[in-house]
C-alpha cells in the first residue's frame, strides 16, 4: 500500500461476499453471457460497455413481469431522448406485491411521541386496493394526478401505491411546507385529488396544519376532492372541495382484489421537484419501468437487501429518499416510516428506534453522524444491524472513524450520491468493495459516470465535473410543462453536448472510488462553461 492509499475502514469478508446477491448475479451473468468478471471493476465495465446485455440481465435475474416480454432494451441511445424497452407494459405496484407472505410485516410506521403500527403485506395490499377503489370513484384514472400533503407514514405509502396502481401520477410535499411553497410544486400538475394530513410531529410538538391544508387546497383550483388523514387524530377544517376521511377511503373491509393497470415502460409514476432556488421548482417526471428496473438493481446488487431485511432510511416525504425507502418493498424488504425528529428527545433517537424495531440497514446524513459524535452519543446496541447508509452531502473522513468505533469493523458505513433528478445513485457502495474514509466506494452498475475537465476530457486523480456519458433508466422521461424539451436540455445538457452534467465536482481515484467535493452549478457561466 502506497502512502497515497488510505487504509480501508471496512473490508468485505470473502466468505460473506460470496453469499451476496451481487456475487450470485455475477456468476449467473458469466454463465449466461460467456463472461469472465473477476471483480467489481470488470462487472462495472461490462455494465456500461454492454448496456443492452446488462439491463436485460437485471430484468431476467430479478424476473420482472411485463406484457409482452422485452425484445428490445434500448431503441434509442440519444441523450436526452433515450427509449427503453419499447412496447413493454408493466406496473410498479405489481412488483411490490408479487409472491409476498401476507402475514409478514411490510411497513413499520412510527411517530415521535411513541406511536408504533406494523402493517402486514396482506393488510397493505387490502388498504391499497381500497384506496385505489376510492380514487377511481373520485374520477382518477391513468395519467391523472393525485397530490399528497402528508408526513412519512403508512398512509403516504398506501396513497402512493394506490395512485400508481391506477396508472395515475403521484406527487407529494410534507405538511411542514407552507401552502404557497407546496402549491408552487403541486399546482403545476393540476391534480384532481388532494390527500391532506391534519399535521405532523417534530421536536416535541404536534404541528396542527389543518388551516394550511385548507389554504393549499384553495391554491389548487383543479382539486375536486380532498381525502383527510387524521395523523394527529384531528377532524378536518372546512374545505371548499368535497371531503372523504382517509379511514374510510382506505378501509380494507370488503376491499376487492388489487389489479394494477399495466402501463407503458415510460408511463409517469411520480413527479419530484428541483430545489426552486432559481425560480419555480421544476417537475421531474420518472417512469414506472425505469424505477422498477433501477431499484431492483440498487436494492439487490448494491445493498444486498432481501425479504429478511428491514430498511430504516430517515427521511421526510419532501426528499427523494422517501421514494427510495418506500421502494424497498419491491425487494420484499420491510420498511420503517418515521414521522419525527431523529434527534428528539435525545440526539441518539434514530439509533434507539432502529434497535427497538430491528432495522438491519439504517440510512442517515453526515450532519446527524457529526451531531452524534459532538454530543458523545453511544448508539443503542442493535444486533440486527449490518450496514449504515449515508447520503445528502459529502462525508468527512472523521465520521467513518466514529462509525467504526461505535459499531465495530463488521458494520460498514456506505456512502452514496445521486439526486432527485435521477431518483437513484450515481456513485455508491457494493458488498464486494472496500470502504475508504471520505470516499464513495464505486460507480453504480449500469451508470457510465465520468469526471470531465472544462474541455470535456476525462480526468483521473483530479477534480472534474460529474457526468454520465450514456443513458440510464431513471433519467427523467421529461420535465413537467416542458413540451419542447428546452428546459430539460438546459438543465442537464447545457455544457457537454449529449452528456448528462450532474452539477457536482468529483475525483475518480486510481482505486475506482469517488470523492465528492460539492456542487459545481452554483457558479459563474463563462462562454458556456460553468466555473467555480
Amino acid at each position: 500500500m502506497t502512502e497515497q492509499d488510505p487504509e480501508p475502514t471496512w473490508q468485505p469478508d470473502p466468505a460473506q461476499a460470496e453469499k451476496t446477491i451481487l456475487a450470485a448475479f455475477t456468476r449467473w451473468a458469466e454463465r449466461e453471457y460467456g463472461l469472465d468478471l473477476p471483480d467489481y471493476d470488470a462487472l462495472w465495465h461490462w455494465s456500461v460497455d454492454r448496456q443492452d446485455d446488462f439491463w436485460l440481465a437485471v430484468w431476467r435475474y430479478f424476473d420482472l413481469q411485463s406484457e409482452p416480454g422485452p425484445t428490445t432494451v434500448l431503441a434509442s441511445t440519444a441523450m436526452p431522448g433515450a427509449t427503453w424497452f419499447p412496447g413493454v407494459r408493466l406496473n410498479y405496484v405489481s412488483h411490490v406485491f408479487r409472491d409476498r407472505d401476507p402475514d409478514r410485516t411490510a411497513v413499520v410506521a412510527l411517530t415521535e411521541p411513541g406511536g408504533s403500527t406494523e402493517v402486514t403485506w396482506g393488510e397493505l395490499e387490502r388498504q391499497v386496493s381500497a384506496a385505489a377503489a376510492t380514487f377511481r370513484r373520485l374520477g382518477v384514472g391513468a395519467g391523472d394526478r393525485v397530490a399528497g400533503y402528508v408526513p412519512n407514514g403508512a398512509a403516504a405509502i398506501v396513497a402512493f401505491l394506490a395512485t400508481a396502481s391506477l396508472g395515475a401520477i403521484w406527487s407529494c410535499c410534507g405538511p411542514d411546507y407552507a401552502a404557497e411553497a407546496a402549491a408552487n410544486r403541486l399546482a403545476q400538475l393540476e391534480p384532481t385529488v388532494l390527500v391532506a394530513a391534519d399535521g405532523y410531529y417534530f421536536a416535541g410538538r404536534a404541528h396542527d396544519r389543518r388551516d394550511e391544508a385548507v389554504r393549499l387546497a384553495a391554491l389548487l383550483p383543479t382539486v375536486t376532492d380532498v381525502v383527510h388523514l387524521r395523523h394527529l387524530g384531528l377532524p378536518p377544517a372546512p374545505y371548499a372541495a368535497a371531503v372523504t376521511e382517509w379511514a374510510d377511503a382506505a378501509d380494507p373491509a370488503g376491499a376487492g382484489p388489487l389489479v394494477p393497470e399495466p402501463v407503458p415502460f415510460d408511463h409517469p409514476l411520480w413527479v419530484l421537484y428541483s430545489s426552486g432556488t432559481t425560480g419555480v421548482p421544476k417537475g421531474i417526471v420518472h417512469g414506472h419501468g425505469g424505477v422498477v428496473l433501477e431499484y431492483f438493481k440498487t436494492l439487490g446488487l448494491s445493498m444486498d437487501l432481501t425479504g429478511e431485511d428491514r430498511l430504516f432510511w430517515y427521511t421526510t416525504t419532501n426528499w427523494m429518499m422517501w421514494n427510495f425507502n418506500s421502494s424497498a418493498l419491491l425487494n420484499g424488504t420491510s420498511v420503517v416510516a418515521y414521522d419525527g425528529s431523529p434527534a428528539h428527545p435525545e440526539t441518539g433517537q434514530l439509533w434507539r428506534l432502529a434497535a427497538r424495531h430491528g432495522a438491519t440497514v439504517i440510512g442517515t446524513s453526515p450532519g446527524y453522524l457529526q451531531a452524534c459524535e459532538r454530543r458523545g452519543v453511544t448508539p443503542d446496541p442493535n444486533p440486527a444491524l449490518r450496514q449504515i447508509g449515508i447520503t445528502g452531502s459529502p462525508v468527512p473522513a472523521a465520521s467513518f472513524a466514529w462509525v467504526r468505533e461505535q459499531f465495530g469493523p463488521a458494520v460498514p458505513q456506505k456512502s452514496t450520491s445521486g439526486g432527485t433528478d435521477i431518483v437513484a445513485a450515481l456513485v455508491t457502495s457494493a458488498p464486494t468493495v472496500p470502504v475508504w474514509p471520505g470516499e464513495i466506494s464505486c460507480r453504480a452498475l449500469g451508470v457510465a459516470v465520468d469526471a470531465f475537465d472544462a474541455d470535456g476530457k476525462p480526468v483521473r486523480g483530479d477534480v472534474g465535473e460529474l457526468v454520465v456519458t450514456k443513458p440510464m433508466p431513471t433519467m427523467p422521461i421529461y420535465l413537467w410543462n416542458d413540451p419542447d424539451g428546452s428546459k430539460y436540455r438546459a438543465a442537464y445538457f447545457d455544457v457537454y453536448a449529449g452528456v448528462w452534467r450532474h452539477g457536482d465536482w468529483i475525483t475518480i481515484t486510481s482505486r475506482g472510488s469517488v470523492v465528492i467535493h460539492g456542487r459545481s452549478d452554483a457558479t459563474l457561466n463563462r462562454r458556456g462553461v460553468r466555473l467555480g
